[in-house]
């Protein structure tokens, strides 16, 4: 792997801070002579920039964004089973993904000292997937994508207080999706939400997995029972603080592999999009060390 860096920054990550991040962090990393900065132009633009990083033999790739560009950067490394190593910098909503790490995520400078002084250290994390579609952190069925589909709408709320808020208000009326955990074997249950999760935090405020490890070659499956009304509420604060998992109306489970059945072909998100299942069972896996990653040294 050579020492070569480059920077791939996504002006559109976190509506616009992205672009608003663009002069601190030109400057941060050409103090150390690291001036390759290339930006996306489109929505899917992260792919081909990784393929074109992986052509000139970069070492190194510097991510911008939030965890909707990490994910897309994350996956295209990790399905072309590239060389590179992925740091990590937000601009994003939630940057979930960057919590499961000691990288300095927030800090430009910091994270261009880190590499360019040699401290970084490398890690190989896990990837996810649902059937064919791979993901960096999360994926999720049911309520989770009745929230992100709500949160498309034009709002004057920023970050994770927007996830917040629009899960508030679809709280209520969500009626919940049926499926079979184990596939044909299992029975049929109608839940509030499934999420199989690779990190410990999503929607850029909930803890939902505090035990999951990015590195364990396992996911750590949540799912919420569809309880009516607002007695959702005091579980969505659980959930916040990351105590839900003790509650009688949440199993969790942690595995390489799942299977689920549905009733018809379902939607979920991965890392914030959504997708649309090509049948009515998904398979759930762990791609384990499929990523390598920049981390600081443990203190």
């Amino acid at each position: 792997m050579s020492g070569r860096v480059r920077i791939i920054l996504n002006p559109a990550a976190g509506q616009g801070r992205g672009a608003r991040r663009l002069g601190a962090v030109r400057a941060a990393f050409a103090v150390h002579g690291m001036d390759d900065l290339r930006l996306t132009e489109r929505p899917g633009d992260e792919a081909r920039l990784v393929m074109e990083a992986l052509d000139d033999d970069v070492g190194t790739l510097v991510v911008v964004g939030g965890d909707g560009t990490w994910g897309r950067c994350a996956v295209a490394l990790g399905v072309a089973r590239g060389a590179s190593r992925m740091a990590f910098l937000a601009a994003g909503t939630g940057n979930d993904f960057a919590k499961n790490l000691r990288v300095p995520a927030n800090d430009p400078a910091g994270l261009a000292r880190l590499i360019a002084e040699g401290r970084a250290i490398e890690r190989l994390v896990d990837l996810g997937r649902v059937d064919d579609q791979w993901f960096l952190n999360v994926a999720g069925f049911g309520f989770d994508v009745a929230v992100l589909r709500a949160c498309q709408a034009p709002s004057w709320l920023r970050g994770p207080a927007r996830y917040i808020v629009t899960a508030l208000r679809e709280l209520r009326s969500y009626e919940g999706i049926e499926c079979r955990i184990g596939g044909a074997s299992g029975s049929w249950k109608r839940d509030l939400m499934l999420v199989f999760s690779n990190g410990e935090h999503f929607g850029g405020a909930f803890h939902i997995a505090p035990d999951a490890r990015v590195d364990d070659g396992a996911l750590d499956m949540i799912v919420v029972d569809c309880e009516p009304g607002w007695g959702r509420v005091p579980l969505l604060a659980k959930a916040l603080r990351g105590r839900h998992l003790a509650d009688p109306r949440v199993r969790h489970a942690r595995a390489a592999h799942f299977t689920v059945a549905f009733r018809e072909p379902p939607w979920f998100e991965a890392d914030g999009e959504l997708h649309r299942a090509a049948g009515t069972e998904c398979e759930v896996a762990v791609v384990p060390g499929a990523l390598r990653v920049v981390d600081a040294p443990a203190d």
